[in-house]
């Protein structure tokens, strides 16, 4: 099957090898000229054979706007367009209600699999009407792994990008306990090898997982994670996932928690532990630490000088 690949980054260029080596022309656009077998859109579209099926593997948000915006021009009655990216589910709903009045179909796919997938394969969860997600299956059969698993027609237009929300949401809590557990056996003065710990858990436990391999393969390469910093950016659908619990009236402390650990890593001097630390000292007098470093006196400290409130108020 011929198609187009707009966007030709890590994931974007690796699927893109995925389908070639799999017997499909891949036409592919990247804003890096190096990387494309196109100088634009325009190009592109016109490479393709009608009717054209496109996909884009671009970041969500603006530059997927402009990208669907730019291919509704250029695109005609009967072609398709899979937007593959990490778009929120919203969004797709009005892309395809966009594209539609143009007589072109919308599919989207969320994708799952990392810098491994060229090797392993996609999971891929997809949303939209039945024969337009037909019409691309032997992208999709190509691009997942082998054997029955690893694709799901989710549902309606949004469907394949609100599963792979709730795909990521998960990832959250799961990395997080992980996080924890690690932090936990560090500051153990009992556990001597924690490396070999978590190695121990990848055969015959219930928590064996990708997600625990990949953490051995860390510790393997720095066993106390020492040359990294600890700050974790978030992607957005950790929030969109929250804003639709929130949405939908449905309890995810797990995820929550998890997310706003990820906004906590990136605070050096956090201003909420700021009012902890005063109250602490407030009632009970407890030592606080200055701005510089330097620790203060607490209200049971020689010198303290701490007024207790009145009863009655």
């Amino acid at each position: 099957m011929q198609i187009g690949m707009i966007g030709l980054g890590k994931m974007g260029g690796n699927m893109a090898e995925r389908l070639r080596r799999g017997g499909h022309e891949v036409v592919g656009y990247d804003h890096h000229p190096e990387l494309s077998d196109v100088s634009s859109l325009k190009e592109l579209v016109e490479r393709l054979e009608a009717p054209r099926a496109v996909w884009v593997m671009v970041p969500a948000g603006e530059a997927t706007q402009h990208t669907i915006d730019e291919l509704g021009r250029l695109l005609s009655e009967g072609d398709i367009v899979v937007d593959g990216g990490n778009s929120h589910y919203v969004d797709d709903q009005r892309h395809a209600a966009e594209l539609a009045d143009k007589g072109i179909s919308f599919v989207d796919c969320g994708v799952s699999g990392g810098v491994w997938g060229l090797q392993n394969g996609y999971a891929l969860m997809c949303g939209g009407d039945k024969a337009s997600v037909d019409r691309v299956m032997p992208i999709f059969e190509t691009l997942k792994p082998e054997g029955e698993d690893g694709f799901v027609h989710a549902g309606d237009v949004g469907a394949g990008h609100f599963a792979k929300m709730v795909h990521n949401g998960i990832e959250y809590g799961m990395m997080q306990a992980f996080a924890e557990g690690w932090e936990l056996l560090e500051a153990s003065d009992v556990v001597k090898d924690v490396k070999g710990s978590f190695g121990s858990w990848r055969t015959g436990t219930v928590i064996r997982s990708w997600l625990l391999d990949l953490l051995v393969r860390a510790l393997e390469d720095d066993e106390h994670l020492e040359r990294l910093r600890g700050y974790a950016q978030d992607s957005g659908e950790g929030r969109w996932t929250v804003q639709a619990a929130v949405d939908h009236a449905v309890p995810l402390p797990v995820i929550t928690a998890a997310l706003y650990a990820r906004f906590a890593s990136r605070q050096d001097d956090s201003p909420a532990m700021k009012v902890v630390a005063a109250l602490r000292n407030q009632f009970g007098g407890h030592a606080t630490a200055s701005a510089e470093g330097s620790t203060g006196k607490g209200a049971d400290s020689p010198g303290a000088d701490v007024t207790p409130p009145r009863e009655g108020r």
